[in-house]
């Protein structure tokens, strides 16, 4: 893959992470649904959590496999349902899959059915007050409300969380849902100066939120970096030791 496309998977899987606001003391365990070759499993990794990935292609799993991602791997198709016991998971997240489910590729698909079937059973397999933040392209607006539509249907609440809705490049759609409670939406990036949509609630703003809270430390700061370290350490994985030179900038190289 082009490191371009990586960069974009990466900055996705860690919107889709910071939108699910985990707790910040306890390690959880995710679905990654669509998870391909387990790039924004890697994300999920660093911040010290656990994950298991579906995908319905076994080449891009061969491919998760031969990169030795630190989750579990399974072969399905999210059209059939997600195939975990009740309550399994603190969080989803899902990276440009979601869309498909709207294309029938057989004449025995049908796209509502598929949908519904997908998130009622990932409702079930998720654990009560946890989120689900499923990062999609939709094609056109009535693909959205039938997405939008069928995961209301199968219980959860929530809704689209849009970011730079004015950029047409940046521009990214995130179907927040949230499980057996309902609080108010995160806002979108860059939508400080877009006029807010009739239909959009006053949402607060996460990005605040997350770079002013009490103690944490700046992200990739050295402060940051040893509390991860830490992190893994305490959950027995192997960890480089500390030395002067953790976190310290690189100089770039021409």
């Amino acid at each position: 893959r082009s490191s371009r496309v990586v960069e974009i998977q990466a900055q996705m899987s860690e919107r889709a992470v910071e939108l699910l606001g985990l707790p910040e003391d306890r390690a959880c365990l995710l679905l990654d649904v669509g998870c391909g070759s387990g790039l924004s499993g890697d994300y999920i990794s660093e911040e010290g959590h656990y994950w298991i990935g579906m995908d319905i292609s076994p080449a891009m799993l061969d491919v998760a496999v031969e990169r030795e991602v630190e989750g579990d791997l399974l072969l399905a198709d999210m059209g059939h349902g997600v195939p975990f016991r009740p309550g399994m998971f603190d969080g989803c997240i899902s990276i440009s899959a979601v869309q498909w489910l709207c294309n029938a590729d057989k004449k025995s698909h049908s796209p509502p059915k598929r949908l519904y079937r997908f998130f009622s059973t990932l409702y079930t397999a998720l654990a009560r007050g946890s989120r689900a933040v499923l990062q999609l392209y939709p094609e056109n607006s009535e693909q959205l409300e039938l997405i939008t539509a069928q995961a209301m249907r199968a219980g959860f609440t929530g809704g689209m969380v849009v970011d730079y809705p004015n950029s047409a490049k940046a521009k990214k759609f995130f179907l927040c849902l949230f499980v057996g409670t309902s609080g108010p939406l995160p806002k979108g990036l860059g939508t400080e100066c877009a006029s807010e949509e009739p239909r959009q609630a006053k949402f607060t703003n996460e990005r605040t939120r997350f770079r002013n809270a009490k103690g944490k430390s700046v992200k990739k700061s050295r402060d940051w970096i040893l509390e991860k370290k830490e992190r893994r350490r305490r959950q027995g994985k192997e960890v480089r030791a500390d030395t002067k030179y953790t976190g310290r900038k690189r100089r770039p190289h021409f």
